[in-house]
């Protein structure tokens, strides 16, 4: 089911992030970008959110996005050398969630301002509107991000 089922975003209690149920391998680790098959994970067609980041020594957040075909834009942060290389410090590493199109951009914004990733993404929303509020959700690994 994606976040937020219903037709509104939930009210979050003293601003908790919701947990949006990040995707992880059947072995229960984070998905290896690099070796990611968007045919065989499923997420061809599906729409959502999602999160890059590279592990080592010193683990930092690369780049998140969103799109309405999650296979399409992780295949191109796949062919990204700008995202790629990164690879290097311990392996590049994605996981996504299946958001509901009308908060999608309301979670990448979010996750930009709290992850504050190496690469920019060009199409990700930087401020907020009246169509586009902040909404706060937990990062892979079921933390909140530091603030």
């Amino acid at each position: 089911m994606a976040l937020f089922g219903g037709s509104k975003a939930p009210a979050l209690p003293g601003g908790a992030p919701i947990d949006p149920k990040w995707a992880r391998a059947p072995s229960g680790a984070f998905h290896l970008l690099l070796k990611l098959d968007p045919d065989e994970a499923g997420i061809r067609g599906l729409g959502g959110v999602f999160v890059v980041w590279h592990g080592g020594i010193r683990p930092q957040w690369v780049f998140v996005g969103e799109s309405p075909s999650l296979g399409r834009a992780i295949d191109a942060v796949i062919d990204d050398p700008e995202v790629t290389q990164y690879q290097t410090n311990g392996g590049l590493f994605v996981s996504w969630a299946n958001v509901k199109e009308e908060w999608r951009r309301g979670v990448v914004l979010y996750l930009n301002r709290a992850l504050k990733p190496l690469v920019h993404n060009p199409r990700a929303p930087t401020e907020e509107s009246e169509f586009t509020k902040p909404i706060a959700v937990l990062v892979p690994g079921g933390k909140a991000p530091a603030k």
